[in-house]
């Protein structure tokens, strides 16, 4: 089974758990596979995924031909069609086309050297990826393109599926949250000791990472009280998506008597 499917599947099962819904961030590893993106969308799921250089998109107002007429004979054509002059672009070509207008220097938050800035652009696009075999084209998205000043060409891109009216700071938000995530198995690895289980079994490190995640959602949450920017009606109080999820259905807590009275 593929990554991504695995990534799919664990997102069903916190789904089922009651997890709050949030945009979903990946790389260009997952972000470039479009049964994934395909699939997130599927469950209702907002994303904001890297892609690759060379991943198609269809430009803002550009979009397949319709399947042609029937004949006086066959079948009907029901597949998308393309032709000289209405093709796809890569992403990469895309962005070297769009004017200068379109680029804004955005700031995201502060760094341990100052504030952390760069150029962006979103335009509106239609993912292409073998779309000729579809018969309607795809919804329009968000493709969010980073060229940082002093490039010689962009150095990131990404797909979002977030709503039309989002602005430009909004995006670049989500899709830096990649940043935290990668600080926070940094800190589970060095500060909560995630990777210093030296056991032999899987049901001993499951409970050692699972003490260490818990440790550190405590941690996080503690830290969000104290956050000015989370200090929002009532003040002090976590962020609304920091909520716990309710217990699955036939939770008994380790140790616990059942029914019976036995543990």
């Amino acid at each position: 089974m593929a990554k991504w499917e695995l990534a799919l599947q664990e997102l069903d099962r916190l789904l089922a758990a009651g997890a709050p819904r949030a945009p979903v961030v990946a790389d260009a590893w997952y972000g470039d596979v479009t049964e994934f993106r395909e699939g997130l969308q599927a469950r209702g799921l907002q994303y904001a995924v890297g892609i690759r250089a060379r991943t198609t998109v269809w430009p803002p107002g550009v979009i397949p031909h319709p399947p042609p007429r029937r004949g006086s004979r066959g079948p009907t054509p029901q597949r998308l069609r393309r032709g000289p002059g209405q093709q796809p672009l890569a992403v990469a070509e895309l962005a070297q086309q769009l004017p200068a207008r379109a680029w804004r220097t955005v700031r995201w938050r502060a760094g341990s050297q100052g504030p952390l800035q760069s150029r962006f652009a979103a335009v509106r696009v239609r993912a292409a990826h073998r779309d000729h075999k579809r018969r309607a084209p795809r919804e329009e998205e968000w493709l969010l393109v980073e060229w940082p000043a002093g490039e010689p060409e962009p150095t990131k891109y990404w797909l979002a599926n977030l709503p039309a009216q989002t602005a430009l700071r909004q995006l670049v938000r989500v899709v830096k949250l990649r940043w935290r995530i990668e600080r926070d198995y940094e800190e589970l690895k060095d500060e909560l000791g995630l990777d210093h289980y030296e056991g032999r079994n899987w049901r001993g490190f499951h409970h050692h990472a699972a003490l260490c995640i818990a440790a550190y959602a405590f941690l996080v949450v503690e830290r969000a009280r104290f956050s000015p920017r989370w200090s929002d009606p009532p003040a002090g109080q976590p962020p609304t998506f920091i909520k716990a999820p309710a217990l699955p259905a036939g939770f008994r807590p380790r140790g616990a008597a059942t029914a019976d009275g036995t543990p």
